[in-house]
Protein backbone atom coordinates (compact mmCIF):
# COMPACT_ATOMS: atom_id res chain seq x y z
CA UNK A 1 0.00 0.00 0.00
CA UNK A 2 1.23 3.49 -0.54
CA UNK A 3 0.28 7.07 0.54
CA UNK A 4 -0.06 9.76 -2.29
CA UNK A 5 0.19 12.64 -0.74
CA UNK A 6 -1.44 16.17 -2.43
CA UNK A 7 0.06 19.26 -1.05
CA UNK A 8 -0.34 22.94 -1.69
CA UNK A 9 1.79 26.07 -0.99
CA UNK A 10 -0.02 28.58 -0.05
CA UNK A 11 -0.48 30.21 3.61
CA UNK A 12 -3.13 27.67 4.30
CA UNK A 13 -0.97 24.55 3.36
CA UNK A 14 -2.44 21.87 3.69
CA UNK A 15 -2.31 18.10 2.63
CA UNK A 16 -4.55 15.26 1.75
CA UNK A 17 -3.50 11.08 1.31
CA UNK A 18 -5.41 8.73 -1.12
CA UNK A 19 -4.90 5.78 0.13
CA UNK A 20 -4.53 3.43 -2.52
CA UNK A 21 -2.73 0.22 -3.58
CA UNK A 22 -0.18 1.14 -6.28
CA UNK A 23 -0.79 -2.74 -8.27
CA UNK A 24 -4.11 -1.97 -7.82
CA UNK A 25 -4.14 1.63 -9.12
CA UNK A 26 -0.71 1.79 -11.45
CA UNK A 27 -2.85 0.62 -14.42
CA UNK A 28 -5.32 3.12 -13.98
CA UNK A 29 -4.10 6.81 -13.51
CA UNK A 30 -7.60 8.18 -13.47
CA UNK A 31 -8.25 6.75 -10.51
CA UNK A 32 -5.66 8.77 -8.80
CA UNK A 33 -7.03 11.61 -10.90
CA UNK A 34 -10.23 11.06 -9.98
CA UNK A 35 -9.23 10.96 -5.93
CA UNK A 36 -11.79 13.33 -3.99
CA UNK A 37 -8.87 14.48 -1.54
CA UNK A 38 -6.79 15.28 -4.77
CA UNK A 39 -9.80 18.17 -5.66
CA UNK A 40 -10.16 19.09 -2.34
CA UNK A 41 -6.37 20.39 -2.19
CA UNK A 42 -5.26 20.59 -6.07
CA UNK A 43 -6.42 23.41 -8.15
CA UNK A 44 -5.27 21.55 -11.24
CA UNK A 45 -6.52 24.61 -13.65
CA UNK A 46 -2.71 25.82 -12.58
CA UNK A 47 0.25 24.34 -12.39
CA UNK A 48 1.19 21.36 -10.32
CA UNK A 49 4.66 18.73 -9.49
CA UNK A 50 3.80 15.29 -10.46
CA UNK A 51 6.45 13.82 -8.04
CA UNK A 52 7.22 9.64 -9.06
CA UNK A 53 10.52 9.36 -7.44
CA UNK A 54 11.59 5.69 -6.98
CA UNK A 55 7.89 4.65 -8.33
CA UNK A 56 8.39 3.81 -11.66
CA UNK A 57 10.41 0.95 -11.50
CA UNK A 58 7.94 -1.27 -10.04
CA UNK A 59 6.00 -0.57 -13.32
CA UNK A 60 6.98 -3.31 -15.68
CA UNK A 61 7.18 -2.55 -19.37
CA UNK A 62 3.57 -5.02 -19.39
CA UNK A 63 1.58 -1.85 -17.37
CA UNK A 64 2.96 0.76 -20.29
CA UNK A 65 5.41 3.13 -17.70
CA UNK A 66 5.11 5.83 -20.48
CA UNK A 67 1.68 5.66 -21.28
CA UNK A 68 1.03 5.56 -17.12
CA UNK A 69 3.14 8.92 -16.93
CA UNK A 70 1.78 10.31 -20.31
CA UNK A 71 -1.91 10.08 -18.79
CA UNK A 72 -1.13 12.02 -15.44
CA UNK A 73 0.83 14.86 -17.08
CA UNK A 74 -2.07 15.09 -19.99
CA UNK A 75 -4.23 15.67 -16.87
CA UNK A 76 -1.87 18.82 -15.86
CA UNK A 77 -2.04 22.48 -17.30
CA UNK A 78 1.08 24.08 -18.67
CA UNK A 79 3.82 24.54 -16.49
CA UNK A 80 3.46 22.17 -14.70
CA UNK A 81 6.84 19.65 -13.97
CA UNK A 82 7.33 16.21 -13.79
CA UNK A 83 9.83 15.64 -11.03
CA UNK A 84 11.50 11.58 -11.37
CA UNK A 85 14.35 9.20 -10.13
CA UNK A 86 14.24 5.86 -11.03
CA UNK A 87 17.02 3.04 -10.11
CA UNK A 88 19.03 1.68 -13.07
CA UNK A 89 21.42 -1.39 -13.80
CA UNK A 90 23.59 1.19 -16.04
CA UNK A 91 26.60 1.07 -13.56
CA UNK A 92 26.68 -2.24 -11.55
CA UNK A 93 24.65 -4.96 -13.72
CA UNK A 94 25.52 -8.07 -12.16
CA UNK A 95 24.26 -6.77 -8.63
CA UNK A 96 20.37 -5.09 -9.78
CA UNK A 97 20.53 -8.14 -12.04
CA UNK A 98 20.56 -9.79 -8.00
CA UNK A 99 18.28 -6.84 -6.87
CA UNK A 100 15.89 -7.86 -9.93
CA UNK A 101 15.57 -11.45 -8.77
CA UNK A 102 15.32 -10.93 -4.91
CA UNK A 103 12.00 -7.86 -5.54
CA UNK A 104 10.56 -10.91 -8.55
CA UNK A 105 11.18 -13.61 -5.91
CA UNK A 106 8.87 -12.29 -3.39
CA UNK A 107 6.45 -11.41 -6.03
CA UNK A 108 7.07 -7.60 -6.75
CA UNK A 109 7.90 -7.65 -10.27
CA UNK A 110 10.45 -4.60 -11.27
CA UNK A 111 11.93 -3.17 -14.06
CA UNK A 112 15.03 -1.38 -13.04
CA UNK A 113 16.02 0.98 -16.68
CA UNK A 114 18.88 2.43 -18.42
CA UNK A 115 19.53 6.41 -18.60
CA UNK A 116 17.95 6.07 -22.20
CA UNK A 117 14.78 4.52 -21.00
CA UNK A 118 14.23 6.57 -18.11
CA UNK A 119 14.70 9.86 -20.25
CA UNK A 120 11.66 8.69 -22.08
CA UNK A 121 9.62 9.63 -19.36
CA UNK A 122 10.36 13.33 -20.43
CA UNK A 123 9.69 13.36 -23.99
CA UNK A 124 7.41 16.34 -24.92
CA UNK A 125 8.75 18.40 -21.53
CA UNK A 126 11.38 21.01 -21.24
CA UNK A 127 14.24 19.33 -19.33
CA UNK A 128 15.64 21.43 -16.52
CA UNK A 129 19.36 21.39 -15.82
CA UNK A 130 20.93 18.83 -15.93
CA UNK A 131 18.95 17.18 -17.56
CA UNK A 132 18.42 13.61 -16.69
CA UNK A 133 21.56 12.68 -14.57
CA UNK A 134 22.59 10.47 -11.72
CA UNK A 135 21.26 11.53 -8.54
CA UNK A 136 24.58 12.47 -6.53
CA UNK A 137 25.86 14.99 -9.45
CA UNK A 138 22.24 17.22 -9.72
CA UNK A 139 23.66 19.28 -7.10
CA UNK A 140 27.00 18.38 -6.32
CA UNK A 141 27.65 20.84 -4.02
CA UNK A 142 25.39 20.04 -2.12
CA UNK A 143 27.14 16.58 -1.18
CA UNK A 144 28.96 16.72 2.05
CA UNK A 145 32.00 14.81 1.90
CA UNK A 146 33.07 12.32 -0.82
CA UNK A 147 30.44 11.32 -3.37
CA UNK A 148 28.98 8.48 -3.78
CA UNK A 149 30.18 6.38 -7.22
CA UNK A 150 27.83 6.30 -9.83
CA UNK A 151 27.42 2.71 -8.78
CA UNK A 152 26.45 3.31 -5.47
CA UNK A 153 24.07 6.14 -6.42
CA UNK A 154 22.63 3.59 -9.39
CA UNK A 155 19.28 6.57 -9.71
CA UNK A 156 18.47 8.35 -12.45
CA UNK A 157 17.20 11.50 -12.14
CA UNK A 158 15.22 14.13 -13.55
CA UNK A 159 13.05 17.44 -13.75
CA UNK A 160 10.83 19.10 -16.81
CA UNK A 161 8.41 20.97 -17.46
CA UNK A 162 5.23 20.67 -19.48
CA UNK A 163 4.73 23.15 -22.11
Amino acid sequence: MCSTAFVTSSDTSSTAFAQRTWRRTSNDPQALLNAPELAEVLDLSRPVALSLNALMHFVTDAQDPYGIVRRLLDALPSGSALALSHCTPDFDPSTWQKVTDIYTSAGTPVRFRSREDVARFFDGLELLDPGVTVGHRRRPDAVDGDAPTDAEGSLWTGAGIKP
